[in-house]
């Protein structure tokens, strides 16, 4: 499997710049959304550090030599990827009581730190310390080095990307789901992890699909390296895909308890059915998985099945296949509101749908590397929207039974 390591000078299967100007047209729109948002994020961090040095650090009221307070916030606007933006600007005052200035202020407000030539080598991946070496002597190039803000607004947008790659998963995780996205001819492999207090949080990211046993085995290595507790009992809801399936269970062993998506069952099942079967059909299998008792779930389903068999085999084998793995919240008995969360990888859409977004306009990728930056772009966009997900205050019974359960299995083990 190729590893990126966004704009890293050690990269394996490194991307070559070969005709930025075409680049920047092919990609040109789709460029700017994700680089807009990024952008202001950067913008964020800049004014904090031109904050700080005037009032020090955010929280630290004693700061010794510091010429300044903070003021509160208010509104402005920006230019970026040649438009205006509106944002919000903090506000400095000096212990004499005067207005001090931003530098960074100064540079959004006057010019657009993302030109055709930064969106190119943004777009490259390349690194930061390659940027100055690439773009001197062009005609139409912006040098980093004749603005220290300019320089730093570049070196934000790297060390943003890498932080997505590179951040510790040192909280407590005890769901994760993993779906894959198709951007393109591309398949991203994400994977994203509700922590105890509810939150959604992409843990990880790789070029491939879920039928790809290394990529997927490369995904879960890549998070246990990073901090993820290996052995910790923990629920994972998962598409049908059986190199997915079987990756999660090698790596965690048995402290992987699997929920397949019924969302993606229903998706196949029907697949196998006419047209004019659908509807029906749809209806009584979601009927049947909202009942709360296992049995009488997985009564109604085989049901269901038995209907099938004899006209649509096919649809039949379908929905038995892994059936018991769909109920797996039934079978935990998870309260409702959290049961409907966990059910299916659904919670993952929102990121995806800002992974779409930010890309819509991007006809082809020209390699993997480039189909993962754009898709961490999206990822890190969508998180500023995530929410605490429904029956949030449910998982500390969720964790008690995967503990409780996890338990059992060890005694079974050894005795």
């Amino acid at each position: 499997m190729k590893v990126y390591q966004l704009n890293n000078e050690s990269v394996n299967g490194s991307i070559e710049i070969t005709d930025s100007e075409l680049l920047y047209a092919k990609a040109q729109d789709g460029l700017l959304e994700l680089s807009v948002s990024l952008g202001l994020e950067v913008m964020r961090m800049m004014l904090e550090e031109d904050v700080a040095q005037y009032a020090g650090p955010k929280g630290k009221h004693k700061t010794a030599g510091r010429t300044g307070y903070r003021h509160g916030t208010e509104k402005t606007t920006v230019v970026m990827g040649g438009s205006k933006v509106r944002a919000d600007r903090p506000r400095v005052r000096a212990l004499d009581g005067g207005e001090l200035p931003l530098p960074t202020l100064g540079l959004f407000q006057n010019e657009d730190p993302l030109n055709q030539a930064i969106l190119s080598k943004l777009l490259a991946g390349i690194s930061v310390r390659k940027y100055a070496r690439t773009v001197e002597g062009g005609a139409d190039s912006v040098c980093a080095s004749k603005s220290e803000v300019s320089r730093r607004f570049v070196e934000g947008m790297d060390v943003l990307m890498q932080e997505f790659f590179t951040r510790k998963l040192d909280q407590d995780y005890p769901v994760m789901m993993i779906d894959g996205l198709e951007l393109g001819k591309m398949t991203i492999l994400a994977a994203m992890g509700i922590d105890s207090d509810g939150k959604k949080r992409v843990l990880g990211i790789s070029e491939g699909g879920s039928e790809n046993s290394v990529v997927v085995k490369g995904l879960l290595e890549d998070l246990i390296s990073r901090g993820l507790e290996a052995d910790r009992p923990r629920l994972y809801v998962l598409d049908g895909g059986k190199a997915l399936h079987k990756a999660v269970l090698d790596t965690f062993g048995k402290s992987a308890v699997i929920q397949r998506c019924q969302v993606h069952k229903k998706r196949n099942v029907l697949s196998y059915l006419p047209e004019s079967a659908q509807a029906n059909a749809s209806m009584a299998i979601t009927m049947a998985y909202r009942e709360f008792d296992y049995d009488a779930a997985k009564s109604k389903l085989l049901a269901i099945a038995s209907e099938f068999e004899y006209k649509y085999p096919k649809a039949a084998a379908s929905l038995l296949e892994g059936l018991d793995e769909t109920l797996t919240v039934h079978r935990l008995k998870v309260p409702g509101a959290l049961r409907e969360t966990l059910c299916s990888t659904n919670p993952m859409e929102s990121a995806n749908s800002a992974c779409r977004g930010v890309i819509r306009r991007v006809c082809n990728f020209r390699d993997g590397g480039m189909a993962l930056r754009y898709a961490a772009a999206g990822f890190i966009e969508a998180e500023h929207g995530f929410r605490r997900v429904k029956g949030y205050r449910q998982l500390p019974i969720l964790s008690s039974m995967l503990s409780a359960q996890y338990a059992r299995t060890l005694e079974t083990r050894t005795a």
